[in-house]
């Protein structure tokens, strides 16, 4: 039976709400603490609280989207996060809030990888590549309006009207549970053969590499980005919150560009290169951001968003590809589940550094560590074992 493909503009619209978790606050996280009398120190406390329970609850809603269908999952997860996103501009006290986005962060475990899950349904080899390079455009086209519309709408009337924003994933809820064709027939498998089945790709060396190599630029992204660089351009050039937030679009302008060529470069150049290339530049581009003045740190993050664009799609569908459909959404999800770790650790892990040290050191640390990372890649080669190029 054919199954009508889904508008892409919906299913990119439930990875837009997938990433206000997190981008629509980090210009504010300053004014934020402020208000409630705390620390820096807890600026990565505050973003991890909404990416935390998607370590667990990510890999559980791809499960439950193999068992039940894709639609299923999904809607209630854009309620769950629309609900308690907007409940946090409420919070009376930082606990309060800590505890809203931790319950928020149950609802946006299930988008970002679900919205992937159902474009590798319903398309294949490069069309696929090329559907999963724009959903990372829309990625990064996102982390540039939402830190800036955030820090604006904190400087125009608070930071807590900002949380309203969340309030539209209720929206993309109502549109998605009357437009979505599910494509996805669950099957009657045990809980221990999915978990067998995806658990043999994963441990699989080429899949396990690219899935730990996607948990840890998330872990630099959301340690550096989202936590170290707004506390240090407030610190170290006084910028206020919509100077930061344009401050971050500078990479997302340019990362969106590449992830919409990202088909034609895997058609041209190996995955394995374009990630070992890409690791090299990420670490590159954070030595330039740690030691230069404002102007040479945003020229570091647009040639950082360059590679970017390109690394993260190729993650995204290499995973899609080697996964057998009938274990695509578990497997899907449990990348998914390693990538909130990064999310989650890093933000505590870059925090604590900054307890330690300036934000400059932070940066010029990160870069080294990411550029031998690099290295290592390219010299075992492991990705290039991983499966069969993508074809038309």
């Amino acid at each position: 039976m054919t199954v009508q493909r889904p508008a892409r503009s919906l299913i990119f619209a439930v990875t837009a709400m997938g990433l206000l978790n997190n981008s629509l606050l980090m210009s504010s996280t300053p004014e934020i603490l402020e208000t409630f009398g705390a620390p820096t120190s807890r600026a990565g406390l505050l973003i991890a609280c909404g990416t935390v329970t998607g370590i667990v609850a990510a890999p559980a809603m791809g499960f439950l989207a193999d068992r039940f269908g894709r639609k299923r999952v999904l809607i209630p997860c854009l309620v769950v996060f629309g609900v308690f996103g907007a409940l946090g501009g409420l919070a009376p006290t930082l606990g309060w809030l800590l505890a809203a986005r931790v319950f928020q962060g149950v609802g946006s475990a299930g988008l970002i990888n679900l919205a992937v899950v159902i474009l590798s349904d319903h398309w294949r080899g490069l069309d696929r590549a090329r559907l999963i390079g724009q959903n990372s455009a829309v990625i990064t086209a996102c982390l540039a309006v939402f830190p800036f519309l955030g820090g604006l709408t904190t400087d125009l009337v608070g930071w807590r009207w900002m949380f309203g924003f969340y309030s539209m994933a209720l929206v993309v809820a109502a549109v998605l549970a009357v437009r979505l064709v599910d494509a996805w027939e669950p099957r009657p498998v045990t809980v221990g053969a999915q978990l067998s089945g995806a658990w043999s790709q994963l441990r699989r060396p080429a899949m396990a590499t690219v899935v730990c190599l996607d948990g840890i630029i998330f872990l630099v992204m959301f340690g550096l980005f989202l936590t170290v660089m707004p506390i240090y351009l407030d610190e170290a050039f006084g910028l206020g919150p919509t100077q930061r937030g344009l401050v971050a679009a500078a990479p997302a302008i340019t990362s969106t560009i590449s992830a919409l060529v990202v088909a034609r470069a895997r058609s041209r150049l190996p995955a394995a290169r374009l990630i070992q290339v890409g690791l090299a530049v990420f670490g590159l581009t954070f030595l330039l951001m740690g030691i230069g003045p404002l102007w040479l740190l945003v020229v570091g993050a647009a040639i950082y968003g360059l590679a970017e664009g390109l690394t993260i799609p190729t993650l995204q569908d290499l995973v899609a590809e080697w996964a057998p459909e009938q274990v695509r959404g578990a497997v899907m999800a449990m990348s998914i589940g390693v990538l909130r770790l990064g999310q989650t650790s890093g933000p505590l892990a870059f925090g604590l550094a900054l307890g330690l040290w300036s934000g400059q050191v932070v940066f010029v640390l990160a870069g080294l560590g990411v550029f031998a990372l690099a290295g290592i890649v390219g010299a075992s080669r492991v990705i290039e074992t991983g499966g069969p190029p993508a074809t038309r």
